[in-house]
């Protein structure tokens, strides 16, 4: 069974994918942290985000057990992801490494914003995870705040609101495989769910598209 979970950042995706990949047993690809990867890579050697070629080099060579979650976390980095991900080589660099996890026996959990259209399209139960840009800045925000990279400050939350609405229609807008909901997709809205309550209608919808 393959499973694909799409949706905007701050969403709640990732923690819905893990969760859903736990109950299931089944190996979970956060692949947002693979462009991640790719611009932190950038990032530490300098080189510019705006630079197509060095960008598809990295992502040609990039190693998922390199990938260091915690580092990859950070503000900086989801910045340059957002960059470097709307270059169409890199996508294509990375659309091999992304099928073969899907493609594994047993199936897979995959989270990001092409999967349902571009990544699995044939996946058996396909979510799109979403949330209003105010409570994702929210979300975001708390976790910026507890790693310390900034203050409990309405300035520094509307800078996050900021980010997020720049993101959203950078991912939306790019030529290459926009974030978009699969004609298939169910939508979840968790504005106003919990991580419990999340984790239940998802769940709801995994096992109706099994059954």
């Amino acid at each position: 069974m393959i499973v694909a979970i799409d949706g905007p950042a701050a969403s709640g995706k990732g923690t819905l994918a893990k969760r859903i990949a736990a109950h299931y047993g089944l190996p979970h690809l956060d692949t947002g942290l693979i462009y991640r990867g790719v611009g932190r890579i950038m990032l530490d050697r300098g080189f510019p985000l705006d630079n197509v070629e060095i960008a598809a080099t990295i992502a040609e060579h990039l190693d998922l057990a390199d990938l260091d979650p915690e580092r990859l976390r950070t503000r900086e980095t989801g910045e340059a992801a957002s960059v470097v991900a709307a270059h169409g080589p890199v996508r294509k660099a990375l659309l091999d490494l992304q099928r073969r996890f899907a493609s594994q026996p047993g199936g897979a959990v995959l989270d990001g914003r092409d999967i349902g259209t571009v990544i699995a399209p044939e996946a058996e139960a396909k979510l799109f995870v979403t949330a209003t840009p105010a409570e994702r800045a929210r979300r975001r925000f708390r976790e910026l705040v507890a790693r310390g990279e900034l203050t409990d400050s309405d300035a520094d939350y509307r800078t996050v609101l900021a980010d997020i609405e720049k993101r959203d229609a950078r991912d939306s807008a790019r030529a290459d495989a926009p974030l978009a909901v699969a004609a298939d997709a169910i939508t979840l809205d968790t504005t106003r769910l919990g991580i419990e309550e999340a984790f239940a209608a998802a769940l709801a919808i995994v096992e109706a598209r099994r059954r």
